[in-house]
């Protein structure tokens, strides 16, 4: 029998509600702590403020049964789960200001025999990090490290690595990597995540943990990279990219993945700078194919421009705005910034079609006139711009394209 009996989520995101919910539906006490009020108003009357298939049902059984509720402030619990966003700053420079945040937010709360999860994707170091701010701020705490045979609290990190659009199903299925300050705090974690975890529980280092998932998604970025390069070159030579990755992959050993306008997600294109800031100059590669990737948005703006010239009042479609397809998930996306860059040009009329969103975060209001139905797009555009593969866009029929100039960054036209 374990001995969790309340678990306090710091953050109800993507990450931190569909967690909570999991948790409480096996039964345990879940206290969810966002600033957003909006959020835990919408969590506490049952609903979502995010769309995730599933979730809904899940929020509204866990509420009801009384086994989550959420608010603004923190409160003593057995485990508090950090899963705080942790973006760059300008310099490409980890922002750890969110999980500082956390840790003060939790801090007079925590008691000894505490567990402490930062789920976050964070730069390697970071969960050491955790407990040098714990330490200074609850000095009355034996805090742990990687010799210690004893400690008051365990820290640990695991690090998230779901599917938005599959985050339910990828909780419970997906191996987790566990990595503790000492082999105690690990096993400790261990503990919680075999409450509804069915994949297989990795036990390692905090560090080896914050660099696995960093490592995860840079591989990916650097495979992309080296799409979109194919991508430009085909394009240069005249060639289908699409028809001529289908037939590398034939090749038993060859997976290249597709080609886009760029990498978008809170992951792919942020994580890899986190390694390039913690081994500049080591991370030579890893560097590259972010360059490469941060470069493709503004080639396939280029490609527009090139397009509208020939068009007296041109008006430019950009089919989908999130970061990847049927979801509504806008951060990090190349498809919005190619949107707004291209509406903020001036060079014709914009249109945005995102039809899983019905209205524009708040940082993007005053483009709300811009939006509009994917009926509407096809009616008065000249050019449209394929930015996302959502399958309203797959259903499209070549005869509902005939007459206009497509810009296809996804292949959906072949």
């Amino acid at each position: 029998m374990h001995d969790f009996s309340k678990i306090s989520v710091i953050g109800l995101g993507y990450i931190g509600l569909p967690t909570a919910a999991v948790i409480a539906s096996r039964g345990v006490q879940v206290h969810g702590v966002d600033i957003s009020e909006h959020a835990v108003d919408t969590i506490n009357q049952g609903k979502i403020h995010i769309v995730e298939p599933d979730l809904d049902m899940l929020v509204q059984a866990a509420v009801s049964t009384g086994k989550l509720k959420a608010s603004t402030e923190a409160e003593a619990a057995d485990v508090f789960m950090i899963a705080v966003p942790t973006p760059f700053k300008g310099d490409k420079k980890p922002d750890l200001s969110y999980i500082e945040a956390a840790i003060h937010t939790i801090a007079p709360h925590v008691n000894k025999g505490n567990l402490i999860i930062l789920e976050s994707t964070s730069p390697v170091g970071t969960t050491e990090k955790i407990a040098q701010w714990l330490a200074q701020l609850r000095p009355d705490l034996r805090m742990p490290h990687a010799n210690a045979e004893q400690s008051d609290v365990f820290i640990a990190h695991c690090p998230e690595r779901v599917l938005p659009g599959r985050v339910l199903q990828e909780l419970v299925s997906n191996d987790r990597i566990i990595g503790g300050i000492s082999p105690r705090c690990a096993h400790k974690a261990m503990e919680l995540y075999q409450l509804f975890v069915r994949g297989e529980c990795l036990v390692t280092d905090a560090r080896t943990a914050e660099m696995a998932k960093l490592t995860e998604n840079s591989f990916r970025d650097v495979n992309i990279a080296f799409a979109n390069e194919l991508s430009m070159i085909c394009d240069h030579l005249k060639i289908n990219v699409w028809e001529l990755i289908q037939l590398a992959n034939r090749h038993p050993r060859v997976n290249i993945l597709s080609p886009g306008p760029g990498v978008g997600g809170h992951c792919i294109a942020v994580d890899p700078w986190f390694i390039v800031d913690s081994a500049p100059e080591q991370a030579k590669m890893i560097r590259l194919a972010r360059e490469v990737n941060d470069a493709k948005p503004h080639y396939v703006m280029d490609r527009v421009k090139k397009a509208a010239d020939e068009f007296k009042k041109p008006v430019i479609a950009c089919l989908g705005l999130a970061f990847k397809a049927d979801i509504d998930d806008l951060r990090e996306s190349p498809a919005l910034d190619i949107a707004k860059e291209l509406t903020e040009q001036r060079i014709g009329e914009v249109l945005w079609v995102e039809p899983n969103i019905r209205s524009l975060p708040k940082a993007y209001q005053a483009f709300t006139p811009q939006l509009v139905s994917l009926h509407e797009a096809l009616e008065r555009a000249h050019i449209l711009v394929v930015l996302v593969d959502h399958k309203q866009f797959k259903s499209l029929k070549p005869g509902d394209v005939a007459a206009k100039v497509v810009i296809d960054t996804r292949g959906l036209f072949g």
